[in-house]
């Protein structure tokens, strides 16, 4: 287990530079809305995302060049799980289709991601994005400090599991804040009133990966994208959370979501 003084803390100075890359992020999902529609390219979306935040919020996109990630975002589709990476899939009626977006700004990095539907979705693909969603929230809906990570990997593994889907356990949530990827891991399932117990100040990503058929996933020979093993569909979002003196703020909050 890692030890509490392992985890950074931030300071207001940190915390505000924080929101100031959170609602950055948050933006760029509200501008790409409107292009995630049939015969758009993951590429097109790719290089709108890129160009707004390099050019009107004169930030950096974090995945691009990340230990070789060739994109600026990552477009997961479907029955991929995580880490697609843009190219030239055209973009179908029906499909549903994960946006990853993580900026830095003055140092400091804002991550989130959302699902969206192309065109009318599926009942299925409806589905199982509100799961996704509803086990997101129920997991945020934990955070306080003297919670446990344990609290928030329970929360959602419980309602996933209750309406019969899966938590994918390979990949999980992270701290974050000058580092991309710093410590704890939030894992997205677990026991309740286990692990690090939560304090003010701690930053991380809770962003868990739902799939509709088994939990069991598989790493393309590309080295980046995961999809289900069963080719069942999955949904996932994200938010970047602070832990405050009496419960949380979400970093990552659009507008257009409140």
């Amino acid at each position: 287990m890692v030890p509490p003084q392992s985890i950074p803390i931030k300071s207001p100075s940190d915390v505000e530079h924080m929101r100031v890359a959170g609602r950055m992020a948050a933006e760029v999902l509200d501008m790409i809305t409107e292009h995630v529609k049939p015969g758009v390219t993951t590429e097109e979306l790719n290089t709108l995302c890129h160009e707004h935040i390099t050019g009107k919020l004169g930030a950096t996109p974090a995945p691009l060049n990340y230990r070789g990630f060739p994109k600026s975002i990552c477009t997961s589709l479907n029955h991929q799980v995580c880490h697609g990476i843009p190219g030239d899939r055209v973009l179908k009626k029906t499909d549903i289709i994960n946006i990853d977006v993580t900026v830095i700004k003055d140092g400091f990095h804002g991550d989130t991601s959302r699902m969206f539907h192309v065109g009318e979705p599926s009942v299925r693909g409806r589905r199982i994005c509100d799961v996704a969603l509803e086990s997101l929230n129920r997991g945020i809906a934990m955070v306080k400090p003297g919670a446990t990570l344990g609290d928030i990997g329970q929360a959602i593994q419980s309602y996933a599991e209750g309406e019969r889907c899966s938590v994918v356990r390979e990949y999980c949530g992270h701290g974050i804040g000058r580092s991309f990827h710093e410590e704890p891991q939030v894992l997205h399932y677990g026991a309740a009133g286990t692990g690090l117990k939560l304090a003010a100040g701690m930053t991380f990503t809770i962003e868990p990966m739902i799939n509709q058929g088994k939990r069991h996933v598989k790493l393309l020979a590309d080295d980046w994208t995961v999809v289900t093993k069963d080719r069942s569909l999955s949904a996932q979002w994200e938010h970047t959370v602070l832990v405050t003196e009496t419960g949380y703020e979400l970093l990552t909050l659009s507008p257009t979501e409140i």
